[in-house]
């Protein structure tokens, strides 16, 4: 049995033109996985605005990844969220609900420190058969 892996979207840059060790999307077989996105414009910056405002531009952006993969948020199984700051927890599970509506994904939802300026950011898996 021959595992087939596909990788998705171009090796990210981080601050200074530095390479960042990942893909933004990997599938295994009927699995595709999305690494971790945070509120970060296309210019690089991170969103301003708060809790609200990232959380919109981070779902955005896992959107976008699941796409690179002909997914969409429909085909999410299972969602991790990191938070910097708990008291952030019922306004982003407001906005959530926005685009996961009535029938959510598993999810896990855990505060932590960030590694870049940023108030939240988000793992997805989704499951799309081949």
């Amino acid at each position: 049995m021959t595992k087939e892996i596909t990788r998705y979207g171009n090796i990210p840059q981080g601050a200074g033109g530095q390479r960042l060790p990942f893909s933004p999307a990997v599938r295994a077989g009927d699995f595709v996985f999305c690494s971790g996105q945070v509120a970060m414009k296309e210019n690089g910056e991170v969103e301003d605005g708060g809790i609200e405002a990232q959380t919109r531009r981070t779902m955005e952006n896992v959107k976008k990844v699941l796409a690179m993969a002909d997914c969409t948020l429909a085909d999410v199984v299972k969602v991790t969220v990191w938070l910097d700051d708990t008291r952030d927890f019922w306004t982003f599970n407001r906005i959530y609900l926005d685009y996961f509506g009535e029938h959510p994904p598993a999810r896990s939802c855990v505060r932590s420190e960030m590694m870049v300026d940023c108030k939240i950011e988000i793992e997805v898996t989704a499951y799309k058969p081949l």
